[in-house]
């Protein structure tokens, strides 16, 4: 017998001032620089492996 969800509630709590304090220091922005390298580096590593299939 198949069970059906007919309601369901997520509660996210978010703390801004933590964020906001983190992306204004000039570290946070070359992590940030360093993740969104790498980030596209491992996409185009995926699109090239899609390519090759």
């Amino acid at each position: 017998m198949p069970i059906e969800i007919k309601e369901l509630h997520i509660k996210i709590n978010v703390d801004e001032t933590k964020n906001q304090s983190q992306g204004a220091t000039s570290s946070g922005q070359k992590g940030n620089a360093e993740l969104i390298a790498n980030c596209v580096e491992r996409v185009m590593e995926i699109l090239e492996t899609k390519n090759e299939r």
